[in-house]
């Protein structure tokens, strides 16, 4: 009786009488955990997984898409890029280029005119060094009659005075000009 004392009053689940009735609920109880598992829960899961791994894939493909078409814009913006880098080295090259031009076309036309004016100069200093001695010789002349009229009082003949300053100045004019 000691040993039934100790199974009644101990855990039932451990006696041996109960074993087939705990057998039998643990295999219905899961069973039904089964049945319901799989009929209704795993189904929902594999489904879930199923349009996730589905939409996993349609991101990874869009993602895929958009990669390539920014690589495209970006060999496009590249292109264009390049593109403008040339029309504006061209507009530049053109600009130097037409702005050398006119910059030799105003050159060549101010060395023209300063040609010309130089060209004037030397014909002036040409003429007056052509018309010097013939002045000064006029001047010596007028000075002398007058330096002579007023040392001798009379007048004196002007052509006498213009020979004596024309020879002493024929031979004065090869010192000067290097005859």
């Amino acid at each position: 009786m000691e040993a039934f004392a100790a199974e009644s009053g101990g855990m039932p689940q451990l006696n041996p009488e109960f074993w087939v009735s705990q057998i039998f609920w643990l295999t219905i109880t899961f069973g039904m955990l089964y049945v319901v598992l799989s009929k209704l829960i795993l189904p929902k899961i594999s489904a879930n997984l199923e349009i996730r791994k589905t939409q996993i894939l349609e991101n990874i493909e869009a993602a895929e898409k958009q990669r390539e078409e920014s690589e495209l814009k970006i060999a496009q913006y590249e292109k264009t890029v390049q593109i403008s880098r040339n029309e504006a080295k061209k507009y530049f090259k053109q600009t130097r280029e037409r702005l050398l031009k006119d910059i030799n076309l105003k050159k060549d036309t101010l060395d023209n005119e300063l040609d010309k004016e130089i060209h004037k100069a030397e014909s002036e200093i040409q003429d007056l060094r052509m018309k010097a001695p013939e002045k000064i010789n006029k001047i010596a002349v007028d000075t002398s009659a007058d330096l002579l009229q007023l040392l001798m009082g009379a007048e004196i003949n002007k052509s006498s005075i213009s020979a004596i300053v024309d020879d002493l100045s024929r031979k004065k004019i090869g010192e000067y000009y290097g005859s």
